[in-house]
C-alpha cells in the first residue's frame, strides 16, 4: 500500500475536522460533554445524529433504538418493543416511545465495549436546540465559528409514524439564525429523497451520505446528478481507500478527483484510533491515516478523536 507523501500545497489547507458524535473516542457519544470536549480539542464541526421523541422534539442519538446508549432498559423495562425500521426487525427501546421529560431522566453510556466506561451514567441526552446553543456559545468564547453537522436518522420511518424530522430541524436552525447558506451548518442524510425535499426548503449545505455498496451511483453522471441537490459527498472512507479482507489497504481510487470535477466537496467517515478500527497498514500510527486523506485532497474528515486530528492536521485552517 502506497502512503502518499504530503506536498507543500497539500499541507497548506487542512480538511475540516468533524467531531463524530462529539469526541466519542473519549466520552459517551452524543452528549454535551462529548461535544464540548470535541470543540476544546479543535473540532471545526460537531455532529449530532437526530431522532424524535414521542412529543416531536429532536434529540441527539445515533439511532432511535436507545437501549444500547442509555440506561432506558433499567429505568423503563416495560417499554421494550420490536419494530421494523427501514426493513429491519429491531428489538429494544425507541426514542419515539418516550416524551422529552422521560428522555431527560435517562443517562448515557458508552456503546463500544472496548472503550472506557468510566463516564457511564453521568450525562443526559441533549436536544438539538441544546447542541446548537453549545456550539454558538463556545464559538463566541473560542473566537472561531463552531459548526453543527446534523444527520436526519431514518427520516422516511419517522415521517411514516407522524413525526417528520425536517420541519423541526429547520425550525431549530431558524430559531438560532442558522437556516441560511452561509451558516456553519451541513445537513446530512443517506436518503436521497430526504435531501431533495430539504433542498426545496433551505439553502443550508446538504450532504449525500454514501456507504459501501452505494445506493446512489458514483460514476461521473451519478456524481453530476448528486451535485444538483447536494453540496457534499459524504463517503465511507473505503470508497476512497479500499481495504482487503484483512484490513490492509489497497491503492486509492479516483473518487475525490471525480467528485471535485462534478462540483462536490468530499467528506470521509470515520477515522478512529482504536486498534479494532485502524488498518494494520498504518502500523499503529493513527496520524498517518489523517495525513493520507489530506494528501488525497478530501475537504473534511469525520473522527471520534478530534485531538488526534488536530495533532496530525494542525489546529487552524488557512
Amino acid at each position: 500500500m502506497l502512503l502518499l507523501v504530503l506536498s507543500a500545497s497539500a499541507a497548506a489547507t487542512r480538511p475540516l475536522i468533524i467531531g463524530h458524535r462529539g469526541a466519542s473516542g473519549h466520552r459517551p457519544e452524543h452528549t454535551l460533554e462529548s461535544y464540548r470536549l470535541a470543540i476544546e480539542m479543535g473540532a471545526d464541526f460537531i455532529e449530532p445524529d437526530l431522532v424524535s421523541t414521542k412529543d416531536g422534539v429532536l434529540i441527539a442519538r445515533h439511532e432511535n433504538e436507545i437501549g444500547g446508549t442509555t440506561d432506558a432498559a433499567d429505568r423503563f423495562p416495560d417499554r421494550k418493543r420490536t419494530k421494523t425500521i427501514d426493513g429491519e426487525s429491531i428489538a429494544g427501546w425507541f426514542s419515539e416511545d418516550f416524551t422529552l421529560a422521560e428522555i431527560k431522566t435517562l443517562r448515557a453510556r458508552e456503546r463500544l465495549p472496548f472503550r472506557s466506561h468510566a463516564y457511564d451514567g453521568q450525562f443526559q441526552v441533549p436536544t438539538f436546540d441544546e447542541v446548537l446553543d453549545l456550539a454558538q456559545s463556545l464559538g463566541r468564547t473560542a473566537g472561531r465559528p463552531i459548526g453543527v453537522y446534523p444527520e436526519t436518522k431514518h427520516p422516511t420511518y419517522f415521517r411514516g409514524i407522524g413525526l417528520p424530522l425536517e420541519g423541526a430541524l429547520l425550525a431549530s436552525l431558524a430559531k438560532h439564525e442558522w437556516n441560511r447558506r452561509d451558516a456553519p451548518v451541513f445537513i446530512q442524510s443517506f436518503e436521497k429523497g430526504n435531501l431533495q425535499e430539504l433542498r426545496t426548503k433551505t439553502r443550508v449545505r446538504l450532504v449525500q451520505l454514501v456507504d459501501l455498496g452505494p445506493s446512489v451511483p458514483l460514476d461521473d453522471p451519478g456524481l453530476k446528478a448528486m451535485a444538483q441537490y447536494a453540496d457534499v459527498l459524504g463517503a465511507n472512507k473505503m470508497l476512497v481507500i479500499p481495504a482487503n479482507e484483512d484490513g490492509t489497504l489497497k491503492e486509492p481510487t479516483d473518487l475525490v478527483a471525480r467528485a471535485h470535477a462534478a462540483g462536490l466537496l468530499v467528506h470521509v467517515w470515520t477515522l478512529r484510533a482504536d486498534k479494532e478500527f485502524l488498518s494494520p497498514s498504518y502500523r499503529g500510527r493513527a496520524e498517518a491515516e489523517f495525513e493520507q486523506f489530506r494528501a488525497l485532497g478530501v475537504d473534511g474528515i469525520f473522527t471520534d478523536f478530534p485531538d488526534l486530528a488536530t495533532r496530525a492536521l494542525g489546529g487552524s485552517r488557512d
